[in-house]
C-alpha cells in the first residue's frame, strides 16, 4: 500500500512539474521554432532569448516586482494583524458587526471597486506610480478574516489576561507574546500575499501607463518587437519570475503548511 502510494505521489509530482519544464525547454528555442510542434528536449537559443529579455530593463522591472512584492507583505501583514488581533481577543460595541462587514467585503469582486480605486488614487496624486498597487494590499479582507480565525484558536485568553495582570501594555501583549505564537499564521499569509503580488497583472495593467513603473507581468506582456511576439523570450523570462517564488516556497513550506492547516484539528 506505501509503495502504491509513493507511486501515485511521484506521479503526480512529475504532472505537476512539466508546465514548469515545458516553459524552461521553449525558453531555449528560437521562437518562429516553437510553432512547428510541442518540443519536449532543450535546444541552443537560449542564451540569444536572455539577451532579448535583459536588453528590455528586465532587471529594472524585476526591482520594481520585488519592492512592490515585499512593501504589499509588510503593509498586509501590519494591518490584518492589528484587525485580527482587535476583533479575536477584544469585546466591544460593534465587534459582531465589524466581522460581518469583512465577511461582506471578502464577497465583493476586485473588479467593482477598481474604477472607484483609480479615481481616488488620482486625486492623491499617486497615479502612474507604484503606490496604487501596493496601498490595496492596506485593506486585505481575506488577511482581516484569515488572522481573526488564526488568533481566535492559536492564542488563549488566559494567557494574555495573566500577562495583564503581570502588568504588560497591549503593544507589549502584541509584540512579546501574541506575535511569537502566531509565526505560522504570519508565514503562510505573507506567503500568500507575496504570490498574488507578485503575480498581478489587473491593477497594474490599469494603473501603470509608463514603462519605468512596470511590474514583472507587464513586461512579460509586452515583451516582443512591434510587429513580433517573442513567446519564446516570454519563456525565458517567466523562467526566472520563478525563481523568488520557489525559493520562498522551499524556506518556508513547512510554516505554510502548518499555518493552513492550525486549528484544523482540535482535542
Amino acid at each position: 500500500m506505501k509503495k502504491l502510494m509513493w507511486i501515485c505521489l511521484i506521479l503526480i509530482s512529475l504532472l505537476s512539474l512539466f508546465p514548469f519544464y515545458m516553459m524552461i525547454v521553449m525558453s531555449t528555442y528560437f521562437n518562429e521554432d516553437l510553432f512547428k510542434g510541442i518540443p519536449l528536449l532543450p535546444s541552443d537559443y537560449l542564451f540569444e532569448n536572455l539577451k532579448t529579455v535583459f536588453k528590455s530593463d528586465f532587471l529594472r522591472v524585476y526591482g520594481n516586482s520585488l519592492i512592490v512584492s515585499i512593501t504589499s507583505v509588510a503593509l498586509a501583514l501590519f494591518t490584518s494583524t492589528l484587525i485580527g488581533y482587535a476583533i479575536a481577543k477584544f469585546k466591544f460595541r460593534g465587534r459582531n458587526f465589524l466581522q460581518i462587514f469583512v465577511i461582506l467585503t471578502m464577497m465583493v469582486p476586485t473588479q467593482v471597486g477598481l474604477i472607484g480605486y483609480i479615481i481616488e488614487m488620482r486625486h492623491i496624486g499617486v497615479g502612474n506610480t507604484l503606490w496604487p498597487i501596493i496601498f490595496v494590499w492596506m485593506a486585505f479582507p481575506f488577511g482581516a478574516f484569515f488572522m481573526i480565525q488564526f488568533m481566535r484558536d492559536a492564542v488563549p485568553n488566559d494567557l494574555l489576561e495573566c500577562a495583564r495582570i503581570d502588568g504588560c501594555t497591549e503593544p507589549g501583549i502584541l509584540l512579546r507574546i501574541v506575535l511569537p505564537i502566531i509565526k505560522p499564521g504570519l508565514a503562510t499569509m505573507a506567503t500568500m500575499v507575496f504570490l498574488w503580488s507578485w503575480n498581478n497583472y489587473l491593477l497594474p495593467l490599469v494603473t501603470i501607463n509608463k514603462s519605468e513603473w512596470f511590474t514583472l507581468p507587464l513586461f512579460i506582456s509586452n515583451l516582443g518587437m512591434v510587429h513580433r511576439t517573442d513567446y519564446a523570450a516570454r519563456m525565458a523570462a517567466l523562467a526566472m519570475t520563478t525563481v523568488p517564488v520557489l525559493i520562498l516556497f522551499i524556506l518556508g513550506s513547512r510554516t505554510f503548511m502548518k499555518g493552513l492547516t492550525a486549528g484544523a484539528v482540535k482535542g
